[in-house]
């Protein structure tokens, strides 16, 4: 199984057409049958006009073949690609290992998501997976995790986590309460080392992604 993280920058003011259009067009006429969408979200602090979702294949060859369909289906070609195509600026996207399975979907809606990702030293993201592997049972106390992963491509050395949360108080509310458990300040400990740089995204669900 692997997951791929896309992210999509768009040209400043075209957020809301492309929204539109992704709701109306692109995600009616891809639904799951191309890989199965985890995620929909627009970036609001760090990096804006960027949309991020999260996608899940049984493997990498089945990820190309399933690529390799999608591109032969018109709507998606000619409705969809063509239609969203000027208002993207840049695409990235992320293969990766989960370490651990996306939650799903609980039902509840106006969350938000805090999506942090480390690139660490080089062969540093399989050790920091196993040292979270570890004092996952001591984290989930606080907040529990909604999903984890190393990278494959294009950047091995990636550690990369997703969070959920209520709201931004009941981040920094969970986030304080861990910073006082000998179990994670451990962990910490063992961080810095390994790591080479961090980034947080805080992501908010679109009204059609299956994790709001």
């Amino acid at each position: 199984m692997v997951y791929e993280l896309r992210c999509y920058t768009l040209v400043p003011g075209k957020m809301p057409e492309y929204l539109k259009a992704a709701e109306t067009i692109g995600r009616p006429v891809r639904g799951n049958d191309y890989g199965v969408n985890h995620g929909y979200w627009t970036a609001e602090f760090g990096a804006l006009n960027q949309i991020w979702h999260l996608w899940k294949y049984d493997s990498l060859n089945e990820r190309e073949r399933l690529r390799g369909e999608l591109a032969k289906n018109k709507d998606w070609t000619g409705k969809y690609v063509a239609t969203i195509r000027p208002w993207i600026l840049r695409q990235d996207l992320r293969v990766m290992n989960p370490v651990v399975d996306i939650l799903p979907s609980d039902g509840t809606t106006g969350n938000v998501y805090e999506l942090r990702i480390y690139r660490t030293v080089l062969g540093g993201a399989q050790q920091y997976a196993e040292n979270f592997k570890a004092v996952r049972k001591a984290r989930d106390k606080y907040s529990p995790i909604w999903g984890a992963w190393t990278g494959e491509l294009p950047q091995p050395n990636e550690w990369i986590h997703l969070w959920r949360y209520k709201n931004l108080q009941e981040r920094f509310e969970a986030r304080a309460a861990a910073m006082k458990d000998p179990d994670w300040q451990a962990y910490l400990a063992k961080g810095p080392p390994l790591l080479a740089e961090m980034h947080s995204t805080l992501l908010m669900p679109t009204n059609y992604s299956p994790l709001k």
